[in-house]
Order: structure tokens, then C-alpha cells, then sequence
């Protein structure tokens, strides 16, 4: 399943949405202001709340929690050496994790786990201009894998300014 989201500079009070393949909106990624840290949630139309999003406050690294009902789904992180390409890592709360790799800056990259992709994140796919498309693969947790582009977004639009 494909979804098309608009690059947004990320900040605290950010609002927008995730619109499905055929341009109806499907969820909400609601920037929460007045936080101590980046927060985040992503709703659905009927303003239920699929995962929340909040950037860690003590960290080694630069890291992203996502949530769902209070229970730790995944976190995200940049992973420590990256050569050529940006790679983050997306531990999960089973213990298994997801790898982020490919041209992070420029919206081409996939994830993946051990048993093959996960999603595929790619800008070509759209003309308008900041726009890129976040491709589901079958059988994947949508809202986790939306979650997990919308800290990739947020983690990297740090680090560029």
C-alpha cells in the first residue's frame, strides 16, 4: 500500500497528513507544541491515536521512541559508522531490528529486516515538488513503518539545520 507524504520542516507544533494512493487522507501526524521534547502522534480519521512518536531526552545518540498505548514499539537511531549512505537502525521491542539505508537526504532509501523489505521510500515517484511516497510492503505494520519515516524525517531535518 502506498502512501504520499509531503516533506514538512520538522518542529514542535508541526501538523500534517498522510494522504493513501488515491489521495484521501488516512492519518494525521499531529506535532504536539509546548513539549519538552519533539513529539508526535499519528492518528487516523477517526482521530485514534496508531502510535506515538517522542524524541528521547538522554541519549547517546540522537534517538526516536515510537509507542502505541503506552508500550514501546521500536526505537530509531542513526547508526554509529555509516560509509557512503545514511543508515539508521530501527530496534524493535521483540528484539528484532530493521535497517534504514539508502539516499536518506534525497527520499530514496528502504527498510528492511532480516526476512527482506519492509518498505520502500522513494521521491521519484511524484512530480510535486516536496512530496515522497512511503510503499508498504504486504503484511508490514502500517502505522510503525509511517512512524518509523516520520523519525527518519525528523532525525535527519535536525542535522541539516
Amino acid at each position: 500500500m502506498r502512501f504520499k507524504v509531503r516533506d514538512r520542516i520538522f518542529g514542535i507544533g508541526d501538523d500534517y497528513w498522510i494522504e493513501d494512493e488515491d489521495g484521501r487522507r488516512a492519518f494525521l501526524v499531529d506535532g504536539k507544541a509546548l513539549r519538552v521534547r519533539q513529539t508526535f502522534e499519528l492518528k487516523t480519521l477517526d482521530d485514534q491515536v496508531a502510535a506515538v512518536i517522542r524524541r528521547k531526552v538522554v541519549a547517546i545518540r540522537d534517538t526516536m521512541v515510537v509507542e502505541r498505548e503506552g508500550e514501546r514499539l521500536a526505537s530509531v537511531h542513526k547508526k554509529h559508522l555509516t560509509l557512503l549512505r545514511e543508515r539508521f537502525k530501527v530496534e524493535l521491542a521483540d528484539g528484532s531490528a530493521w535497517t534504514v539505508k539508502g539516499d536518506i537526504i534525497d527520499k530514496e532509501y528502504e527498510i528492511e529486516s532480516d526476512e527482506g523489505r519492509v518498505a520502500r521510500i522513494s521521491r521519484k515517484w511524484f512530480r510535486i515538488r516536496d512530496t515522497y511516497a512511503v510503499d508498504v510492503d504486504e503484511g508490514a505494520d502500517v502505522a510503525l513503518v509511517l512512524s518509523v519515516a516520520v523519525c527518519v524525517d525528523a532525525l535527519t531535518s535536525d542535522e541539516d539545520g
